[in-house]
């Protein structure tokens, strides 16, 4: 009885993996140069959203968000936000003056108003221009 409980639960973990964030190719060259010439830093959980220009979709699970030429955040969303790439509308739930992980974003046709996903931000990592850049 305990083998059988034990392969369950390891079958539940490994059926709701999510795959990597899933480009096609013009969504891969679109995130490349929007981080061309900028270094990786090290993840962080919330980002202020006193100081951000934009917030856009590449893709049905990454978004970036720029602060200013020097920096721009990627977000690799938990869960796909379908609807994105198909031109569909994000609107943030937003509790404070930061997005944060966990957070929890809705995609809506803005058409039809029907919501077509939904989704939740992960971490934020930063790229910044590298020096002499």
């Amino acid at each position: 009885m305990i083998p059988a409980l034990l392969l369950i639960t390891l079958a539940a973990c490994t059926n709701g993996a999510e795959p990597q964030a899933q480009l096609d190719p013009k969504e891969a060259q679109d995130l490349a140069k929007a981080l061309d010439g900028k270094v990786a830093g090290k993840p962080v959980s919330c980002v202020s959203l006193l100081n951000g220009t934009n917030l856009r979709p590449v893709g049905n699970r990454t978004l970036l968000y720029r602060v200013n030429k020097k920096l721009t955040y990627r977000n690799d969303l938990n869960g796909a936000c379908y609807g994105l790439r198909d031109g569909d509308t994000l609107v943030m739930h937003v509790y404070s003056s930061q997005y944060c992980r966990g957070d929890i974003a809705h995609v809506i046709n803005l058409t039809s108003g029907i919501m077509s996903g939904s989704c939740v931000l992960g971490d934020f990592v930063p790229y910044t221009t590298a020096a002499g850049g």
